[in-house]
């Protein structure tokens, strides 16, 4: 009996040290993986060596760097032969990248310098047109100029000067007019009849004007058209500082002039605000297409139009989600995207992730744009960077 009780403690010492170093295996492993995702982030500002490994995106597809050094890459428009111009936040430039092969790295062109903030920029007519706060400008036959640009030529002013919401996107829509998203002034009030909107402008009509399209828009930093129905979809950021449970981010839609989509009176479609909901009832405002996650701050999106993506993706959205830092639960930091069945959006997926690392982001997309081979392009402001995300199936 005590040769079995001893050979069976021996034998329970000697199970407990295989599951004790199993664990300690186990722990080792995660803490290298941890190592090395932490060293991954921390080596981002040497020689631009981003771990694009960790970019998690459905099977068949891939993501490279199509252009780098592009400090502070927001805003995204594409020229008649293909050239890439991109916006910038706190960097006053504005970029050029010709079009290149898949697998070269392109370094931009500086197009211009010393702006205020010209995050958004658009394309017509040979013509590159970039929003600072308070004017727009417009950069005549860009794409045979790239290497000496010309002085831009101003044909628009006086848009509102605020410090908070203070970015501008810029489209040109269906009907030829110049889209404009004006933000409100503030986290919550009741701004003056300029603000918190999406305002058109004809740009060839003089004297110029410039008219409400949208109203109750808290802050607009994206909108694209229904390449099917020609009608205008945009995001919204919501209100912050409401507690734990902050309203959700928009994708609404606007298929008519006029439509008031509720700020500041009513969030999300249904959370009437806590200082002004008593004013007006959310019955009286259109509610979002669809309410994305709170604080995931969308900024660029765009329909995907062209082919070389599967059937599934013709036609969706696909929404740049930047992500707050102020938030104590993370959300954003990715690439999403919405499904649509008719006018009516019926599934709203993540399809590409991973520049969130441990609650620590080593890059934030900012917009988005479908390259002329049908390729995705996104700008990463943080990064500093263009990237390039493509099908290849086997």
């Amino acid at each position: 009996m005590r040769q079995t009780r001893t050979r069976s403690t021996v034998s329970a010492r000697g199970f407990g040290a295989h599951v004790a170093g199993r664990e300690r295996d186990v722990k080792s492993r995660q803490s290298t993986r941890a190592l090395a995702i932490a060293l991954a982030v921390s080596a981002l500002p040497c020689c631009g060596a981003l771990p694009l490994k960790l970019i998690e995106l459905p099977p068949g597809f891939e993501i490279s760097i199509y252009a780098e050094h592009v400090a502070g890459a927001r805003g995204l428009a594409l020229g008649e032969r293909g050239t890439l111009f991109v916006g910038t936040y706190k960097e006053g430039k504005v970029y050029a990248v010709p079009l290149h092969e898949s697998g070269e790295k392109a370094r931009p062109i500086t197009l211009a310098r010393k702006l205020q903030d010209p995050t958004g920029v658009a394309f017509r007519d040979g013509a590159l047109y970039v929003a600072e706060q308070t004017r727009i400008l417009r950069f005549d036959d860009i794409e045979d100029r790239l290497s000496d640009p010309p002085a831009p030529l101003v044909v628009l002013e006086g848009l509102p000067r605020q410090r908070e919401h203070g970015l501008r996107t810029i489209h040109f829509g269906p009907d030829g007019l110049l889209y404009i998203a004006v933000g409100a002034p503030c986290n919550v009030c009741v701004p003056e009849a300029q603000y918190a909107q999406i305002a058109r402008a004809d740009l060839a009509s003089w004297p110029l004007h410039k008219e409400l399209f949208a109203q109750g828009v808290r802050n607009s930093l994206g909108f694209d058209w229904d390449p099917r129905t020609g009608e205008l979809w945009f995001t919204d950021n919501g209100r912050e500082r409401l507690g734990e449970d902050p309203p959700s981010d928009e994708l609404d839609h606007a298929p008519a002039a006029g439509m008031h989509f509720g700020f500041p009176y009513c969030h999300a479609g249904e959370l009437p605000d806590t200082e002004l909901g008593q004013q007006r009832d959310c019955s009286e405002f259109v509610p979002p297409a669809l309410q994305l996650a709170p604080q995931a701050t969308p900024l660029g999106m765009r329909f995907y139009d062209a082919e070389q993506f599967p059937a599934e993706y013709r036609n969706a959205i696909f929404i740049a989600e930047h992500g707050s830092l102020n938030s104590r639960t993370k959300a954003g930091f990715r690439i999403a995207v919405v499904t649509l069945e008719g006018n009516r959006a019926v599934r709203y997926e993540t399809f590409a992730k991973g520049w969130l690392q441990r609650g620590r982001p080593w890059g934030r997309p900012a917009d988005v744009i479908v390259a002329p081979d049908g390729a995705l392009l996104v700008s990463d402001d943080k990064a500093g960077v263009v990237y390039r995300i493509a099908f290849r199936p086997e």
